[in-house]
């Protein structure tokens, strides 16, 4: 059968067949994503694949990697639409056939295995994600296929890169549509062609339906690919204005018919499982006084003088503790928001932004911090965690200057402004705006790939091969440390 170039088959085929330059770098990447999932694996092996009647509280109470959070092991396990829908309005939905082929597995082998589906999503996602990020280094960017490997390692060496591949959370996805939609982009660009309005349809409901800020970025490659064609009646109602009304309405009949009804009855459980605690509290205060008072009755005067000064004491310590919890509770895990309505209750206005970039969004998201190591900042961590030591500053401090410099060397390129523009949009949202930033490092595999893109024009446009050379060294070493660094954290903190 011939496939038309421009048909739907032949593109998927093209965007997912590995080419023959891409086989050994395809082939090692492969093999160290499935090791990082191996070791999320076999620590919660034995706590997660035994057959449970309530997984959310199993996998929420015993999950513990930072601020990421286990809501897909219990989608797969026990199908709901576990996600935040107005965040994640259809990915609830897109679990659906895996949280299938669990209950396929469950019944053949008697016990839940959603820690290796959902491993296995994840292993696909890194994979293909590691072959869109060398594909823009090599086809769209144009730097050899050397320092398209050597860049692709560098980024995968980011802490929460990394971690992205390892973890039961969505960022992972959204990095291999984020990327795959990049890649696509920058080959329309390059062949000067544009995003038909089913493609920019498709990628805005796999992204958007992931995570829903995401999808702004396909209107973005929709602007910088297209240009002001985006505007035309037909292109701007069934490309960007249908697509974002079928995905809100998705989410508001979630949250109608799912959501909600499951909300309100569990509170009406939690009333009535108070009310009967209560009750029963009630009783035994009752009981308690009445037996006290018998007691008390019997005992001589001085004996009631000590039964008073241990009660004080008990008292004091009482006190004391609820002081304490007072004071833990009241801990600072983020700033102010703009107003508590709705989602500017997620804002912060008041948290420091320098060292929010200094010490999370360029220091946690690329170096794991020694002290907290992988701490979740609404458990024990402090919002900033300090490094012991200078060199990681340092690290930082070069790692950034590649930023800026490689940013200017692509400052012609169409490309590369669609690149920053996707990394300027979470910015705002979580710098200026203060969506997250008590973790921002989190929503690193969101944006943090336009470090290495940028350092892509660098290599470019390095004329003298001395200077080149010193560059691709400074990268290659700077690689290797943050694989060793952060590797030896991570299994520090899974295993010691």
């Amino acid at each position: 059968m011939n496939i038309k170039d421009n048909s739907f088959l032949h593109i998927l085929m093209s965007l997912f067949r590995v080419k023959r330059e891409e086989r050994l770098l395809a082939g090692v990447m492969l093999a160290v994503f499935v090791a990082l999932d191996a070791l999320v694996i076999c620590k919660y092996y034995d706590v997660f694949t035994p057959l449970n009647a309530h997984y959310w509280h199993l996998f929420i109470s015993k999950f513990h990697i930072s601020g990421f959070d286990p809501i897909t092991y219990s989608v797969v396990s026990d199908w709901t639409a576990g996600y935040n829908v107005y965040r994640h309005p259809l990915l609830a939905f897109y679990m659906y056939v895996p949280y299938l082929i669990n209950q396929v597995l469950m019944w053949a082998t008697g016990i839940n295995c959603a820690v290796f589906v959902v491993a296995a999503i994840q292993t696909f996602s890194a994979f293909y994600s590691s072959l869109f990020i060398y594909r823009i280094f090599r086809e769209v960017v144009g730097v050899s296929s050397t320092d398209s490997t050597l860049l692709t390692f560098f980024y995968f060496g980011f802490a929460f890169v990394m971690l992205s591949t390892m973890v039961p959370d969505h960022f992972v996805i959204s990095m291999m549509l984020l990327l795959l939609a990049l890649y696509v982009s920058g080959k329309l660009i390059s062949k000067r062609r544009k995003l038909t309005i089913w493609q920019s349809a498709l990628y805005f409901f796999l992204t958007a339906g992931t995570s829903l800020n995401n999808g702004l970025k396909i209107y973005l490659s929709d602007l910088f690919v297209n240009g002001w064609r985006i505007f035309r009646p037909k292109y701007l109602f069934f490309a960007i204005l249908f697509p974002a009304a079928l995905t809100w309405g998705a989410a508001r009949m979630s949250y109608d018919h799912i959501v909600w009804p499951r909300d309100m009855a569990a509170k009406a459980a939690r009333a009535k499982a108070k009310a009967a605690k209560e009750k029963r509290q009630q009783e035994q205060q009752r009981q308690k006084a009445h037996d006290d008072s018998v007691r008390i009755a019997s005992f001589t005067a001085l004996q009631l003088d000590s039964l008073r000064a241990d009660s004080l004491c008990r008292d004091s310590s009482a006190k004391a503790k609820a002081a304490a919890d007072k004071a833990r509770k009241k801990r600072v895990v983020k700033g102010t928001p703009i107003s508590h309505k709705e989602f500017y209750d997620w804002t912060d206005m008041t948290t420091s932004r320098p060292k929010s970039i200094v010490e999370n969004l360029m220091g946690e998201s690329i170096q794991l911090h020694e002290d907290y190591l992988l701490g979740d900042v609404l458990g024990s961590r402090p919002m900033f965690v300090e490094y012991r030591h200078a060199f990681n500053y340092v690290v930082e401090a070069i790692i950034g200057l590649f930023l800026v410099l490689g940013l200017w060397a692509g400052r012609r390129s169409r490309f590369m402004w669609l690149v920053f523009s996707y990394f300027a949009l979470d910015f705002v949202l979580h710098v200026v705006f203060g969506f997250g930033l008590n973790e921002v490092y989190i929503m690193s595999a969101h944006w943090i790939y336009v470090i290495p893109i940028a350092m892509a024009y660098l290599l470019r446009s390095l004329r003298r091969r001395r200077v080149a050379l010193v560059m691709k060294g400074t990268v290659a070493v700077l690689g290797a440390y943050l694989w060793i660094w952060n590797v030896a954290l991570i299994v520090q903190y899974l295993y010691f």
